[in-house]
């Protein structure tokens, strides 16, 4: 298995987040990772995305010229990386937020109502969870317990009392689709 996932949304959406617990995730399933991050300098509301590249075999570079899949949280990340997925690839939309229709017919496109979850859930902040989950169910690279597993981990002391809220959307996200 060789494959990657750039993620990418506003600043202040958690994609960040999403790469590392995706990356931990991956690593507890026996696989090498790279998880590289690339943000503007206006942090919160400007543009964010990182990169996670996962395989059986050793990593050699953390940047991806052409990503193999994409989750888009925002309509600009959308229209910023669609073009530059591989053919074959999976392009995961927050249907909440963006517009666009798809321009391509090389790649499959995995529209989830991310925010709207995420607001039934009490908080829009946990769309980029719901991402995820919609992530690992349309390409399961790694199950979703080792998400879960690696959220444990993570979220402790004062973050805690959102542990369950974030599995709730991680699991909505992986129930999306049948």
């Amino acid at each position: 298995m060789d494959s990657n996932v750039l993620i990418a949304g506003f600043g202040g959406q958690g994609v960040l987040f999403v790469g590392q617990l995706f990356a931990n995730a991956c690593m507890n399933e026996g696989l090498n990772v790279t998880w590289f991050p690339a943000y503007g300098a206006e942090m919160r509301g400007g543009t964010v995305n990182c990169t996670v590249c996962m395989s059986d075999d050793e990593v050699a570079c953390a940047y991806v010229d052409k990503p193999a899949n994409v989750i888009a949280l925002n309509e600009p990340s959308f229209e910023r990386f669609e073009n530059q997925i591989k053919a074959g690839g999976l392009m995961v939309v927050n249907s909440s937020i963006v517009k666009a229709k798809p321009s391509r017919t090389d790649i499959t496109y995995k529209y989830v109502p991310m925010t709207e979850i995420a607001k039934n859930i009490g908080n829009q902040k946990f769309a980029n969870i719901v991402s995820l989950g919609a992530f690992v169910k349309a390409l399961p690279v790694v199950k979703i317990d080792s998400v879960i597993d690696i959220m444990k981990e993570k979220l402790t002391g004062k973050k805690a009392q959102m542990l369950e809220s974030n599995i709730q959307a991680l699991k909505q996200g992986f129930s999306y689709f049948n």
